[in-house]
């Protein structure tokens, strides 16, 4: 089980560099290599959202997936692309992450 928790991580990482390279895609051109990262990003992002969802139930995984990557793409591209992040936003993350915690403090298993 912890191995799945693991895949899932990587799985959200993978989620927040592929949202980060289509934001640097806009500061490079777009050349065939640059648009090939995005493109292998959604490919392994995919295949561990799947391996996850046969043991995790789905609902969970993809509320996990989903809010840990919307998180980690606001905070990269607050640090890296100099993006502004509005205490208002920040509350909301809040929300969002508490959202989750409650959904698999509520689920079975």
């Amino acid at each position: 089980m912890l191995s799945t928790w693991a895949l899932l991580m990587v799985a959200v990482v993978t989620e927040i560099a592929w949202g980060c390279s289509l934001k640097a895609l806009s500061y490079f051109s777009l050349s065939r290599f640059f648009a090939l990262i995005p493109i292998a990003l959604t490919c392994a992002n995919m295949y561990l959202l799947a391996r996850v969802m046969r043991t995790l139930p789905s609902g969970l995984t993809y509320a996990i997936w989903t809010t840990l990557g919307t998180v980690g793409v606001l905070v990269a591209g607050a640090l890296l692309f100099n993006e502004s992040l509005t205490k208002g936003q920040i509350f909301f993350i809040g929300v969002c992450i508490v959202g989750v915690v409650g959904l698999h403090l509520c689920s079975k298993g």
